[in-house]
């Protein structure tokens, strides 16, 4: 009954253990969820009043199904101001989520037994993403020790010719990794040579960044017509739930995404988008005081990890997550607990140390674990005493 379609895709890993620190929760377990990639913050006030005002005003109808001009209108601004590259209005489209761009992106511009390349560790729906527009995902591996950044020859060796995207993110889910602009350039100077590759840049973190802002790919003058760029306000201004997302495009592609968005979903909510226009419009205060919030706790569980015997890790440079290498406990046992792997570790720390990690194979690095610090000094301290005491149990 079920299409293989369906059969073929896996769940998401991320919202799978959320889902268990829930029940575990409900049960009356104190468990320290750090399996979410959301930030903890509220919705900016002034965002607030400009969704009550949208109701106010009646905007209740359908919205057209790239999004309100007047939104497409402040995202082009946005881009011109913050990012130096020129869009017209429709080059624009809006969806459910900057989740929903992507996909829209995938399915519009990937044939059955194309090719497209992640650099890994990738957040865990690119590779499924893939898998229903029958494409086929290239994995190149970027490790700890480059700051799990891929370098130019790593891409060169992965195009073939049946490649027809890149898929890059930066500042990233699951590393905090972020490229600098020449780093960038480097992988344009390679794809210069590949006018049949499209890139596909999620920006999605570009205002969580510790580096005093964040490169595009676009950036490079041979790739601007080159490359989508995916973006929108869930991360930068608390707005995870109100399912805003955006793409900025060349023209064929942003129609493609038009079409295929009209069928589907059509227009996101009307509320929605009135507030996010009020995000982008407003004052930008709010963004960096919680940057730099998450800059401080950066800081703080990057200097907690240090204490934990056998963790590998780096020093993120953007989002609000680390990825500590954990593979120094495979092998190990406590009780009947025995780790044979990344996943028995996590599930290990979430029954023993009640704190909820995500396992690193779901973002194609198995051995890795992501925890998220978008949570209280409090919780990161405690979270981080618990997996240390838990750990230390294992011989």
């Amino acid at each position: 009954m079920i299409s293989n379609r369906i059969k073929n895709l896996s769940p998401s890993a991320t919202l799978a253990m959320s889902q268990k620190s829930a029940e575990l929760k409900a049960a009356g377990v104190d468990v320290i969820n750090m399996s979410v990639g959301e930030p903890d913050f509220d919705t900016p006030e002034f965002i607030k009043e400009a969704a009550k005002k949208a109701i106010d005003d009646n905007f209740s109808r359908y919205s057209p199904v790239p999004g309100y001009l007047s939104l497409r209108k402040a995202i082009c601004k946005k881009l011109e101001t913050e990012n130096g590259l020129h869009y017209a209005p429709d080059q624009i489209v809006v969806g459910n989520g900057a989740k929903q761009e992507l996909a829209n992106v995938i399915l519009s511009l990937i044939n059955p037994g194309d090719e497209v390349i992640i650099p890994t560790p990738a957040w865990v729906s690119y590779v499924e993403m893939v898998k229903l527009a029958e494409g086929k995902s290239v994995l190149v591996a970027a490790g700890l020790e480059n700051d799990f950044k891929i370098t130019p020859e790593q891409l060169e060796s992965a195009i073939t010719s049946k490649s027809r995207m890149l898929l890059l993110n930066s500042p990233c889910n699951p590393t905090g990794s972020v490229y600098t602009k020449d780093e960038l350039k480097a992988l344009a100077e390679v794809l210069k040579k590949y006018p049949e590759i499209t890139v596909m840049s999620d920006e999605i973190y570009e205002h969580i960044n510790f580096v005093g802002g964040v490169s595009s790919i676009a950036d490079n003058e041979w790739m601007k017509d080159r490359t989508v760029i995916i973006n929108g306000v869930s991360k930068a201004y608390a707005m995870t739930g109100w399912r805003i997302g955006y793409l900025a495009a060349p023209l064929e592609v942003a129609k493609a995404c038009n079409k295929l968005q009209g069928q589907y979903t059509s227009g996101a909510s009307s509320i929605a988008q009135k507030a996010a226009e009020a995000a982008y419009e407003g004052p930008q205060t709010c963004v960096e005081e919680m940057r730099k919030a998450f800059e401080r706790r950066r800081d703080l569980i990057v200097e907690l990890a240090k204490d934990i015997d056998g963790w590998k890790v780096n020093k993120p440079e953007g989002a609000f997550y680390l990825f500590p290498d954990v593979t120094s406990y495979i092998g190990k046992k406590y009780g009947d607990y025995e780790i044979k792997n990344s996943s028995d570790y996590t599930m290990y720390l979430l029954q023993e140390a009640h704190v909820a990690c995500v396992d690193g194979e779901a973002f194609c690095a198995p051995g890795y674990m992501r925890l998220s610090y978008a949570t209280s000094d409090d919780n990161i301290r405690e979270a981080m005493h618990r997996i240390r005491e838990a750990s230390s149990k294992l011989r």
